[in-house]
């Protein structure tokens, strides 16, 4: 059998490589520059133009007497329903990039030149295997980052923009409005490009690893968003009986306020909102209501905190990767691997 080429250094991407990659898989590169483009210029155009005629039309509604009432009033409602769909549309479309970047890794990436053998003949023709998987995990990196930095912090923008201005704008804290405009997507995004590369090697089949791409990006995604609201500490809001105070963002946990002062969580009637609640907390002897919640001034700890997981994450799998691809070319472990192996 023929021998792998190994590398003693750590394994790097040339510019040969760089440039092959590129001419291979130029059509996604093409797709991933619309894409990016096209989504960034309706973010644009959302944050300004949609945003103040969506802004005036609401304020037009909400001074002008007319509308008050139960007749019907002239205001531009199809401006409001035009933000309201736009912004939609792209925040779910900023949502759905680090599934994208997993299908095509297992898929592309991976996958396919392992399916067809074209990564073997690669380590045959003087690429180390540990170079050929530098490569096409760095460059793709690099472009998903360069693409998804942008598109988050533009979408930060359109949000904020429309805030305190738009009375049917999303909150901070909406699922999909939170995930879309923080750096938390950029790492998820990076996160299934590793994630596609590893399956792509350990399934070698390209509709297998992109199905199971996009399955470990959402279970990875379900496992962040039910893990990430307790990476960092919460405020806790407290209100009296016969009184109701809402506290806008993440809610973590909320309870009553025993005589003696002790916190016991309760998942039903956690106010007097109704008479069947207050003959319930009557029972319980409450004296008052607590709320565990992240404000917004805890938006940006909880992104920063939960990217610093994810990226932690992608790591390790990186290292899992080359692990990997190393024992399977040389049969050795990665730490006696320093003299090219030949194959008996």
């Amino acid at each position: 059998m023929t021998a792998f080429p190994t590398a003693t250094a750590p394994p790097t991407a040339t510019p040969r490589q760089i440039r092959w990659l590129l001419r291979l898989h130029r059509p996604a590169v093409y797709t991933w520059t619309v894409l990016v483009v096209g989504l960034a210029a309706a973010l644009v155009w959302l944050s300004g133009p949609l945003t103040d005629a969506a802004a005036a039309a609401w304020h037009q509604y909400d001074t002008d007497p007319a509308c008050q009432g139960p007749a019907p009033c002239a205001y531009d409602q199809d401006a409001i329903l035009r933000y309201k769909d736009v912004y939609r549309y792209t925040t779910l479309a900023v949502l759905a990039l680090p599934f994208l970047v997993a299908a095509w890794s297992g898929a592309a990436l991976t996958g396919r030149e392992m399916e067809t053998g074209t990564a073997r003949l690669a380590w045959t023709q003087g690429t180390s295997p540990l170079r050929w998987l530098a490569a096409r995990l760095a460059v793709p990196a690099g472009l998903v980052t360069a693409g998804t930095v942008p598109l988050v912090w533009l979408h930060h923008l359109a949000w904020s923009a429309g805030r305190g201005r738009i009375d049917s704008a999303e909150n901070w804290y909406d699922l999909t409005t939170f995930y879309a405009g923080g750096p938390l997507t950029v790492a998820l995004a990076l996160a299934g490009l590793v994630t596609g590369a590893l399956l792509g090697l350990v399934l070698g089949r390209s509709l297998a690893a992109l199905c199971g791409s996009v399955l470990a990006t959402a279970a990875l995604w379900t496992a962040v968003h039910l893990t990430l609201p307790h990476l960092w500490p919460t405020v806790t809001g407290t209100f009296g009986r016969g009184r109701f105070t809402y506290y806008p963002g993440i809610k973590t946990g909320e309870g009553i306020i025993t005589p003696d002062g002790t916190r016991t969580p309760a998942s039903s009637c956690a106010s007097d909102a109704v008479p069947a609640c207050q003959a319930l907390n009557d029972r319980r002897h409450a004296t008052g209501f607590y709320v565990d919640y992240h404000p917004y001034a805890h938006y940006w700890p909880l992104h920063l905190v939960g990217a610093a997981a994810v990226l932690a994450l992608t790591a390790v799998l990186t290292v899992v990767a080359f692990r990997l691809l190393l024992r399977r070319t040389t049969g050795r472990r990665p730490a006696r691997a320093h003299a090219p192996q030949a194959a008996v």
